[in-house]
Order: C-alpha cells, then sequence, then structure tokens
C-alpha cells in the first residue's frame, strides 16, 4: 500500500532525527505528525483519479439515409434534452405553415408566460405581436425559450397542451425514450430524451421539411431588426460539410448538440448529451461525424420517409 511505505519511510526517519537531536529537545512529535500529513496528501493527490464529467453522457450515429446506427454509447438512455427539445417544437411549427394552419406572416401575441421564460430568450414584452417568421428564426438560430414558448401556444393553445402534442408525435416518430414537458428544454421533472430518438427527429427534420433545414446551417438570421447569431456558429464553421442542426445547455444536462453533415452522396446525423464543455462537445462530435462518415453507404437516389399524419395526433 503506497500510505504505509510512505508512512513506514517517514517514521524511521524520525527515529533517526530523534536520536540525533536528543540533546536539543526538539518537538519530535509535532515533527512526526507535519510529516505524515504531508505524505498523506502526497500520496492522495498522487493516486487521486482523473476529474470525470459531472454529467451522464450519451451519444448516437446515424446513417442519414437508411436510419441506420453507426455507433452508440448510452444511446437509449433518458437523459434532459435541453434546448434539443427546439427542434420538435420547430417541427411542429414547419408542419402548421406547410398545412396552412399558420403563415409565416401571421402575427401572433406574446403571453405573460413567453416573457417569463429566462435565458436564452430574445426578450419579447408582454402583448407584442409577432410574425411566425421571426418566431421560428429566434427559436432555430439564438435558441430563444420565449419564442419556442410563443410557437407553442400559436400551435396549441397552451404549452402543456402543446407538450403533449410534441410527445404524440415523438411516439409516432419512433421516439420511446422521449416525453415532453415543454416547447423550449428548460429543467422540468419527466421531461427526457434520449441520443438515439433525437437522431431519429434530426432525420425527419431534413427529409420531411427539407425547403426549412437550411435554416439550422446559417450563422446568423436577422430577426425585428436585430442580427442573432446561431449558437451552433463555431462547430459549423469548423467542420467540413455540417449543416445544422442545434445545441442545447442546462445544468441539468450539461452541453448536448445533434449536428448534420454531408460529404458527397454521404449524410451524418450525431448526438452528444452531458457534455463538461463547449470545446469538449465540438471535439467529440467530429469524433462522432469521422466515425459516422466512415462507416456510412454512399447513395445517388433521393430519399423520403413515410409521412405522418399530425392531424389525427394532434
Amino acid at each position: 500500500c503506497p500510505l504505509l511505505l510512505w508512512y513506514n519511510f517517514l517514521i524511521r526517519c524520525c527515529y533517526i532525527f530523534e536520536h540525533l537531536f536528543m540533546k536539543l529537545q526538539y518537538p519530535l512529535n509535532k515533527f512526526k505528525h507535519a510529516l505524515l500529513f504531508i505524505s498523506l496528501m502526497i500520496s492522495c493527490l498522487a493516486t487521486a483519479p482523473e476529474k470525470v464529467s459531472a454529467y451522464s453522457f450519451a451519444t448516437f450515429v446515424m446513417d442519414a439515409h437508411s436510419g441506420k446506427e453507426l455507433h452508440s454509447q448510452n444511446g437509449n438512455r433518458k437523459l434532459n434534452p435541453a434546448s434539443l427539445t427546439k427542434m420538435m417544437t420547430l417541427y411542429l411549427a414547419f408542419n402548421e405553415v406547410e398545412n396552412g394552419n399558420l403563415s409565416l406572416d401571421q402575427r401572433v401575441s406574446i403571453s405573460k408566460n413567453a416573457v417569463r421564460e429566462p435565458p436564452s430568450k430574445f426578450g419579447y414584452k408582454v402583448g407584442q405581436r409577432v410574425s411566425i417568421r421571426y418566431l421560428i428564426r429566434a427559436a432555430a438560430i439564438r435558441s430563444a425559450n420565449d419564442a419556442a414558448t410563443a410557437l407553442g401556444e400559436a400551435i396549441s393553445g397552451s404549452e402543456a397542451e402543446f407538450a403533449q402534442y410534441m410527445t404524440r408525435t415523438a411516439r409516432a416518430m419512433g421516439m420511446i425514450n422521449t416525453t415532453f414537458r415543454n416547447a423550449n428544454g428548460l429543467t422540468a421533472s419527466g421531461h427526457l430524451s434520449s441520443a438515439e430518438d433525437m437522431a431519429i427527429l434530426g432525420r425527419r427534420l431534413f427529409y420531411d421539411f427539407p425547403e426549412y433545414f437550411h435554416l439550422f446551417g446559417r450563422s446568423s438570421v436577422v430577426s425585428l431588426g436585430r442580427t442573432l447569431y446561431n449558437t451552433n456558429r463555431k462547430f459549423l464553421s469548423s467542420y467540413s460539410g455540417a449543416d445544422g442542426i442545434k445545441t442545447g445547455f442546462t445544468s441539468a444536462a450539461g452541453y448536448n448538440l445533434a449536428a448534420s453533415a454531408k460529404r458527397g452522396n454521404k449524410r451524418v446525423i450525431a448526438v452528444v448529451f452531458g457534455s463538461g464543455s463547449v470545446k469538449l462537445r465540438t471535439k467529440r462530435m467530429t469524433e462522432l461525424l469521422d466515425i459516422g462518415f466512415a462507416k456510412a453507404k454512399s447513395y445517388s437516389r433521393k430519399k423520403s420517409l413515410d409521412p405522418l399524419n399530425l392531424e389525427i395526433i394532434k
């Protein structure tokens, strides 16, 4: 045992010092205790394990064309999705616009509930009328919680009703580990998803709404006269072929990211839950997408998914 070896060595040293300095009446008991304390501290530091992230970690990599799993680590573990939640909010907003239930230029009144959402937020005022177009931009690019809540309320009348609609849609997609409690991803009891489920959702966003998907790859947009910068812009600029999708962070979730990238005739979607920092998240996502491209097949034919009947689900 390292501690015992240190102890025996230092006690022997103390006895030698005691013999040499007996006549000086040196307070050797205190000296022994001090040396022992120092030795224990050195041993503990030397044998201490490396610091690990406090967040639960999970990853999943998918071939976007086939939907096949290419890599997974705790991919089915239920964890806090944070703002990856907004991927579903935006999916349902795109659906409402495409089906004619909402228009991009339609203005909705911002509720007190939306205004009270904590940051990240756009900063709307109660009663302010904002178009669906600008709410979508703020939620997708700025990850604004107030914008996501306002979209949910515009679609379902209340955020609680919208969360149930989100969960029903998730089940229809095959997202068996997902339950939503709100439109923005703020921590709430039972608000959970998995890395695999978010990859499924990312794939649906790409294939079901290709005309809107480009929004996730933009570095900035303008909303109500303000330039909003993409929370994912550093990764988008650092990885060749990256074109989305969404970042997320809460103190309960850690640093999450759902990303997509295209190279040649290959497209890969990867998800990271629970990274310890933005830097670590970017590093891990780079590794995951590299794994994906090494394993993914090349496809030349255009792919489409079986449509969901959200009018029945709603």
